[in-house]
């Protein structure tokens, strides 16, 4: 199978052209020339595995230029249970009779970017030993808070590459800053930038496809590469948890194979659920993926009308992860929606740059409402749903996980859809542990963050993941911030070039 791209489809290159480079030349996503198929025999057998081998059927239909051993090496290394304190990797917890939750945090670093960046560097080390000529990679990734610090886990000290994380200053929580500014490894750098995440992102991109700065790498025998979800070394990973995680409702006798179910995401980059659309493409029944976005709702607004609008205020929320108002990942879906037409999406992305909105046809948006639902909610909305999700079920979540499940009930008391749901949950709650705490007790009084994990451990009968807990005796490393207009800079600096 080979990808092309989605701003000119006459490229076709291999998976590992895809994952090495990150974004080709001219600016467009690497997508599957053809979306492979799981039949529903391959689907019930598959019930009957555990996530390893569901991830090495699903990644093997993908990645067709890898061998199996190398398939086989990559998942093995990613997804062990020195990394993942769950044997399940992603264990489906039940919360009532309709909806379970996908919890994705139980990696290194508290978050779902775990289930992808744990296996990114290894399919990209494999992939640069075929086409990068011995190249070293310089990773670039711009972050609202979760990517930055998987990244940083999952390539710290790889040989042959080096790692460059961009976050808004004051866009991520306190435990997410820590996380990044104490991370470990000789081939990590972190600065944080004077602005947003949309900043950080645009920041990011102009830099891979300025002409200057490739030629600049090249040079000193280096090359670009992304392990934001513009990669499909990042996407591809995040369509297993949506194959695995219905095979484990078949599993626990809650559907049969064939029956459909939803999926709700709290998604601002578009990347998690649109993992969730290829899952569908490959065969998984889904009845409706339902796109829940906080107060930067441009997601909920273009699943609604079709115009994708990045012109409005901007919030700082409580769900920083989601703080998005350009969803880069949406450009792969409406690739795929409008049957490959690589020069509408390039007038599409024009627009969007020149005039920051763009309008799909009636068909595209006929199309996208078909499979997608979108729902937002407000800071205080999220709060009174941490907390009536506690009181009623017992079960701590995010501010993330939160929007959610908020979303989901406003579709539930909307529709009466009984469907089986999977609400996908992003991060352990003990990453906005302030949040979650103010919400379940707000007259709680705590000094700084670990003593709200510590109230909110005795709260809630839960336990915060060690590796948050000790963030408290590492060492700060990097306290660098820049302005946007800076980026390459900090870049050229950081490689010493």
């Amino acid at each position: 199978m080979n990808y092309n791209s989605t701003r000119n489809s006459s490229v076709e290159k291999t998976s590992k052209h895809a994952i090495a480079n990150g974004i080709s030349k001219e600016g467009g996503l690497f997508v599957p020339c053809e979306v492979p198929k799981l039949t529903l025999k391959q689907i019930e057998d598959m019930s009957k595995q555990n996530y390893r081998t569901i991830a090495k059927t699903v990644l093997s239909k993908f990645l067709t230029d890898f061998t199996a051993d190398e398939i086989e090496a990559c998942v093995n290394s990613a997804y062990t249970s020195k990394k993942f304190e769950s044997d399940d990797i992603a264990p489906l917890h039940r919360l009532n009779g309709t909806a379970s939750v996908l919890e994705l945090w139980h990696g290194p670093t508290c978050a779902f970017k775990d289930m992808a960046l744990q296996i990114l560097p290894h399919l990209m080390m494999t992939s640069a030993k075929s086409v990068l000529d011995n190249k070293k990679i310089v990773i670039l990734v711009a972050t609202s808070g979760d990517t930055g610090k998987a990244a940083l886990e999952g390539f710290r000290d790889v040989e042959g590459t080096s790692i460059m994380v961009f976050y808004p200053e004051d866009g991520v929580s306190k435990v997410q800053k820590l996380q990044m500014n104490t991370q470990e490894g000789e081939n990590v750098s972190v600065c944080g930038i004077n602005g947003n995440f949309d900043h950080a992102q645009s920041g990011v991109k102009a830099i891979f496809t300025d002409p200057a700065m490739i030629e600049k790498l090249a040079e000193n025998n280096m090359i670009f590469s992304s392990a934001n979800s513009i990669n499909w070394g990042r996407l591809v990973p995040q369509v297993v948890y949506y194959v695995a995680s219905y095979c484990r409702l078949i599993k626990n006798g809650e559907i049969k194979a064939g029956d459909k179910v939803n999926f709700v995401v709290p998604t601002g980059n578009f990347g998690n659920i649109l993992a969730g659309y290829y899952a569908k493409m490959m065969g998984i029944p889904v009845n409706k993926l339902i796109c829940a976005s906080n107060s930067n709702n441009v997601l909920t607004d273009f699943i609604n009308n079709g115009t994708y609008d990045k012109n409005r205020k901007f919030f700082t929320t409580i769900s920083p992860s989601m703080d998005i108002l350009i969803s880069s990942n949406l450009e792969r879906l409406i690739y795929e929606l409008c049957g490959k037409d690589d020069k509408t999406v390039s007038d599409l992305m024009q627009k969007l740059a020149a005039d920051g909105k763009y309008t799909v046809s009636d068909d595209v948006l006929s199309k996208i409402k078909e499979s997608f639902v979108g729902g937002c909610c407000t800071d205080e909305q999220t709060l009174i749903t941490i907390k009536e999700t506690f009181e009623k079920y017992n079960y701590l979540c995010d501010t993330h996980t939160a929007v959610a499940v908020k979303v989901y009930s406003d579709y539930y008391n909307t529709t009466g859809d009984t469907t089986k749901t999977v609400i996908v949950s992003t991060a352990s709650p003990y990453k906005f542990a302030g949040d979650v705490l103010s919400a379940v007790k707000s007259d709680a009084d705590a000094n700084d963050e670990f003593e709200v994990i510590d109230i909110l451990e005795k709260i809630s009968g839960t336990c915060a993941p060690k590796q948050l807990k000790s963030l408290k005796e590492k060492e700060v490393r990097f306290a660098k911030t820049c302005e946007k207009e800076d980026m390459k800079k900090v870049v050229l600096e950081g490689l010493n070039i």
